[in-house]
């Protein structure tokens, strides 16, 4: 066989036949449709997980408080919608100066919210409408009561002596004139265990939408 022959033979053997690609000789699959049983049941796993960490979050995470009266004015309104975060004191503990919702000491079943004051193991006391820690006055530009006239700090303005216990906590309004708090309670503190959220954001008005200290 000479030259010529074997080349003719090599490139017979690179047919079209040959050349085509696997994907090319298959046959191609018809997609597949959803069936609408299956996207029914897709709506509703997703709604349903929504719902689930909806209740989580409501729970676990966030509490949300619509403010009924002025105890906490002018830091915050009447009819203000405020939310909480639950977990804030699960690797800490309350600061003094802290906005905190909590079970009412003597209602539980209600929950109320305040400004803490008072730290374990202090003694605080109140004179003339001024407060003191451990003998030493306490600033607090927050207060309604700081300005002159009718809203000076005169209802239950002391003298007042406090020793907060070791797991508890004082807690007061900023509207001093006009708040159900420490002062009056029968149970006067409340411990730690007791402190549902530390109130952190208002959402509601808009024209007061922001952190709220």
């Amino acid at each position: 066989m000479n030259k010529e022959n074997m080349k003719m033979e090599i490139l017979d053997l690179n047919n079209e036949e040959d050349t085509k690609t696997t994907d090319e000789m298959e046959p191609k699959k018809p997609e597949e449709k959803t069936s609408p049983v299956k996207e029914i049941l897709s709506w509703v796993l997703t709604i349903a997980f929504a719902i689930v960490a909806a209740i989580l979050i409501k729970n676990y995470v966030i509490i949300n408080a619509n403010i009924p009266s002025g105890s906490m004015e002018n830091t915050i309104q009447i009819g203000d919608d405020i939310f909480g975060f639950r977990l804030a004191y699960t690797f800490s503990d309350p600061k003094r100066g802290d906005i905190v919702i909590f079970n009412a000491p003597d209602s539980p079943s209600e929950k109320y919210i305040k400004r803490v004051i008072g730290l374990p193991g202090e003694t605080v006391t109140i004179e003339d409408g001024k407060v003191y820690i451990d003998g030493e006055a306490l600033e607090e530009d927050y207060l309604k009561s700081n300005q002159s006239g009718e809203d000076a700090w005169t209802v239950n303005a002391g003298p007042y002596e406090f020793k907060v216990p070791q797991d508890s906590y004082l807690l007061l309004g900023d509207n001093r004139n006009g708040s159900s708090d420490a002062r009056v309670w029968e149970h006067t503190y409340v411990s730690k265990d007791d402190i549902l959220a530390k109130a952190i954001f208002r959402y509601y008005p808009f024209d007061r939408f922001g952190a709220v200290k």
